[in-house]
């Protein structure tokens, strides 16, 4: 099965011998892999990459993603888009159905607070912390309550609420040396949210190829309104995701020594943390882990792991769209 190729070395070159593409630096080859094992490929900052690997990637259909070397997303270069115009046309005026737009939201803010309890029970019985418990029953009457929303921007109220829940009691998740306040999301100024951050946009990535796979518009989304160069949908759909793949990553990652404070260093007033690239290294690995995990369907029963869950959501959103008038997207919940 495919993987994503991380090019995070910087400095770096990537081109192309036959259909093989070959990552190297001062005239070292760093790794060669053939483009059929390649389903997407992540260049992080200041990293070349040649045109005739550019022109193979695109005949293969194989997006090639750019951001910054902190992970900031900066562009996408994909080959030809989908012809699925009738799918489009449905989602767009699906999006224009204040009722039908609203349902869906709903159902998305449900998935995601239902995951994000799902976590602190797991972690209420591991540690044996009742506040961790009090937060997930804390979370429970908010579940209903997004049904009952009548507006987005209610909706929203509702998802910020149980965002500040769930967060604020993060310190009680991790282990020393590491603390944790609130989530800060542009710039990250800590550790713990650079993580979250980092890997929040590679899920992004992730569900954007997902996307574009099924032949939605990733920039017309229903949570998330419509908002110049935003992905929006992508942004809707990783919600159910965060705290399943990033949250529970970033708390292995912390908890079991393997990312440590020497992988930070500091920047400037920008981006004032990095994680360096031996950090980013080994947390994508930690990630791609996650993400090829397999696990039954709790639907389904099907053999699955993340990124193909991931895929068939978008697939149940895209059946839910042509569904007209009645538009039923079912979120992804876990056990």
């Amino acid at each position: 099965m495919p993987h994503p190729l991380y090019l995070v070395e910087q400095g770096s070159r990537l081109s192309k011998e036959g259909r093989r593409l070959v990552v190297s630096k001062d005239g070292e080859t760093l790794a060669q892999v053939a483009t059929v094992q390649v389903s997407q490929v992540l260049v992080f900052g200041n990293i070349q990459c040649t045109m005739p690997a550019l022109h193979l990637l695109l005949a293969e259909g194989i997006d090639v993603i750019l951001l910054s070397q902190s992970g900031a997303y900066l562009g996408r270069v994909v080959g030809a888009e989908s012809g699925k115009g009738t799918l489009r046309v449905a989602q767009i005026t699906t999006s224009r159905n204040l009722s039908d737009t609203l349902r869906i939201a709903r159902r998305i803010v449900y998935g995601k607070i239902y995951n994000m309890r799902v976590l602190l029970m797991r972690y209420a019985r591991r540690l044996e912390r009742p506040v961790l418990r009090e937060a997930a029953d804390a979370l429970q009457p908010l579940l209903p309550r997004c049904e009952r929303t009548m507006t987005i921007n209610s909706l929203l109220g509702v998802e910020g609420q149980a965002t500040a829940i769930y967060f604020g009691v993060w310190k009680e998740m991790l282990q020393p040396p590491w603390t944790f306040e609130r989530r800060v999301r542009r710039p990250p100024t800590d550790p713990v949210n650079v993580l979250l951050s980092f890997g929040y946009t590679i899920l992004a990535q992730n569900m954007l190829s997902a996307i574009y796979a099924v032949g939605l518009d990733p920039y017309v989304g229903f949570l998330h309104q419509v908002d110049y160069n935003r992905a929006s949908l992508a942004q809707d759909l990783i919600e159910e995701f965060r705290p399943l793949v990033v949250d529970s990553v970033v708390m292995r990652c912390l908890n079991n020594d393997l990312i440590r404070q020497e992988h930070f260093t500091h920047g400037d007033e920008e981006t004032p943390l990095l994680l360096d690239d031996t950090g980013k290294r080994l947390f994508i690995r930690e990630l791609e882990a996650r993400l090829t995990q397999e696990f039954k369907h709790p639907e389904s029963g099907e053999t699955v792991n993340y990124r193909k869950a991931m895929l068939q959501q978008v697939q149940r959103l895209a059946r839910a769209l042509l569904n007209a008038g009645d538009p039923d997207y079912q979120p992804f919940l876990v056990r």
